[in-house]
């Protein structure tokens, strides 16, 4: 899987999903962007988007539980970091992908990759 925060300003299209005022701090939403899975948190206006997948099995991730930045799969327990979608526990061994936000005259931008 892959960090797409990584991948440089032109690699990716930030694509709006959001007012500020929909995302309220301490939530999530979940979206649908040409067919991926995404889940949008707002940590004290901070926003972090990461997929709604968990690497250890493809069920989603993003309904589990939230302990600071980490996300509890509801499934099998594996913890993921909301912030760069790393895999913290097992039974996951592989990140999650993560994508670059930013918010924009109060909207709530998702960088996603050129073509995909």
């Amino acid at each position: 899987m892959y960090n797409y925060k990584t991948y440089k300003e032109e690699d990716v299209e930030f694509v709006s999903v959001a007012s500020e005022d929909e995302v309220g701090n301490g939530e999530r939403i979940l979206l649908e962007i040409d067919g991926q899975a995404i889940a949008l948190f707002n940590f004290a206006g901070e926003f972090f988007a990461i997929a709604d997948v968990c690497s250890h099995d493809d069920g989603p991730v993003a309904e589990g539980e939230l302990d600071a930045f980490e996300i509890i799969c509801p499934r099998h327990g594996a913890h993921f970091d909301v912030r760069t979608g790393k895999a913290l526990t097992l039974p996951a061994v592989v990140d999650i992908p993560a994508y670059p936000v930013r918010v924009e005259d109060g909207e709530v931008l998702i960088g996603l990759p050129v073509g995909g």
